[in-house]
């Protein structure tokens, strides 16, 4: 045998023996690596680069009938398992904008926080050092229509020479700036977009009316968290009460807003616990007295007090205490909206002001709350099947609801457009501020102080515009057909 015949079969035998040693299903560190980092790869590839490579897409709905997949260009097609649904177009037909899903959509967002001068650092997550984007990039699809896309041009065009307030808590707030980064999009001279008082738009508390010079309109917010009158104390009230809710009268600014030409109102934030100090409180009423037309109310952040106003037909000079009732925050929340509705029926002229309410949106802290330790610094991705939010969001919901059903029947909700984004917006877990409300300059906020309740700019505010776009454009649309058909009548 030659000498390299004899060194081939060493090879060979070598060969064999480290095949032999090798055992297939012994882990190995580098091997798990490798796996791991592919699959990552191979994940990530699927969300960021080019979906041309994927022929049907990914699907996003996790209901039994449906599936929902993202193509190519970012729009989306349903296949039903029992049914060929057809969406309509909304603005020719009626539809329920509210019953649908959060698709993924790549020409989302309509705008970057960084383009946008009118924005408070809190909502720049991005900028603040949110290291994720997709929460940024859902549209709200309703199941039986499609929505107009938002046109930040026609819709300055329909407020050219009008008025358009928000009035309400801190996600109000968060709502109004959505609105005016995407109307300012459209703009190219941004020095034509200003605070009419010179009021910075950073931790300023009061009112702010920011005006669009071309169009001579604004665009306008009013801080009144619970919508009623929030005021001082009465005189001789226990020191423990700081402020006092008067359940019976709208805010005092409210005159300010009546003649708006369009107004979006909101309140429910600051209708629990946390805000209120205590679940329970306490009323003093008369025995005798079931007419609470001449008594003033007062709902103490801590405790109830009726004071009753001098009244012949009592003949009582001072306050009542015969008989104590619990009430419960919720009662206080609903007896305020009944206010609300009231006063929408005897101080707006329904002809001029376009009134919207916008419902509860939920918070997403998971482990706690707002002050002890609650969190969802880790929530990428939406609910998309039923989401996990407290039951009390619901229940503050049903009060809102049976309010505006109790009036169904009546004139008084007649001007009242609701903007029912609670359920939509249940399933956004992804979208809050989290850690990253503090500013470019000062990094992420402690893990203990999360911030789930406010929503980063793009993000799901920007929906609930695009979704009073909609019904603006609509009611207009109405209002020109009726007023057409009301002058070939004549």
């Amino acid at each position: 045998m030659s000498k390299n015949q004899s060194h081939q079969q060493e090879l060979d035998m070598d060969n064999f023996t480290r095949t032999k040693r090798f055992k297939l299903f012994e882990p190995s560190i580098g091997v798990i690596w490798f796996l791991l980092i592919t699959a990552f790869c191979v994940i990530f590839s699927l969300f960021y680069f080019d979906y041309k490579a994927v022929s049907r897409g990914f699907r996003l709905s996790t209901r039994s009938d449906k599936i929902l997949w993202v193509k190519i260009d970012g729009s989306v097609v349903e296949e039903s398992e029992n049914s060929s649904r057809k969406r309509v177009e909304f603005m020719k037909e009626e539809c329920d904008v509210f019953d649908g899903d959060w698709v993924f959509d790549e020409r989302y967002p309509l705008y970057q926080s960084k383009d946008c001068a009118f924005m408070d650092d809190g909502f720049r997550c991005s900028e603040n050092g949110r290291p994720d984007f997709f929460y940024s990039k859902w549209r709200w699809q309703p199941r039986d229509c499609y929505l107009p896309r938002f046109d930040a041009k026609l819709m300055l065009e329909k407020l050219r020479n009008k008025r358009l307030v928000f009035v309400g808590d801190s996600i109000g707030r968060n709502q109004w700036e959505s609105l005016l980064c995407m109307l300012s999009s459209a703009v190219h001279n941004k020095d034509s977009i200003y605070e009419v008082n010179g009021s910075p738009i950073t931790k300023h508390k009061g009112f702010l009316v920011f005006k669009f010079k071309d169009y001579n309109c604004t665009i306008e917010y009013y801080r009144a968290p619970f919508l009623v009158l929030q005021s001082r104390p009465p005189v001789n009230s226990p020191k423990k009460v700081r402020t006092t809710v008067k359940l019976d009268q709208m805010d005092w600014t409210s005159w300010k807003w009546r003649n708006a030409d369009v107004l979006v109102l909101n309140t429910g934030h600051w209708w629990n616990y946390e805000k209120t100090i205590r679940g329970n409180m306490c009323l003093h009423l008369p025995e005798s007295t079931n007419n609470l037309k001449n008594l003033e109310m007062y709902w103490y952040l801590s405790e109830w007090v009726v004071s009753v106003i001098n009244d012949p037909y009592l003949n009582l000079k001072v306050p009542g205490a015969e008989v104590k009732m619990e009430m419960e925050v919720d009662t206080a929340y609903r007896k305020s909206l009944e206010t609300v509705v009231e006063w929408i029926h005897h101080e707006v002229n329904a002809s001029k002001t376009q009134v919207f309410f916008r419902t509860y949106a939920p918070v997403h802290f998971r482990g706690g709350d707002w002050r002890n330790r609650g969190n969802c610094h880790k929530e990428t991705l939406p609910e998309l099947g039923s989401s996990l939010v407290p039951s009390r969001t619901w229940a503050r919901y049903s009060i809102f609801a049976d309010v505006i059903s109790s009036y169904t029947n009546t004139s008084y909700v007649k001007a009242l457009d609701v903007l029912n984004v609670t359920n939509m917006t249940s399933r956004r877990k992804d979208g809050h501020s989290s850690l990253y409300y503090l500013g470019p300059k000062a990094g992420p906020a402690p893990l203990h102080r999360q911030d789930c309740s406010h929503w980063c700019l793009p993000g799901v505010p920007d929906t609930w515009n695009e979704l009073l776009y909609a019904l603006f454009l609509k009611r207009e649309a109405t209002h020109a057909r009726n007023s057409s058909t009301f002058g070939v009548e004549v």
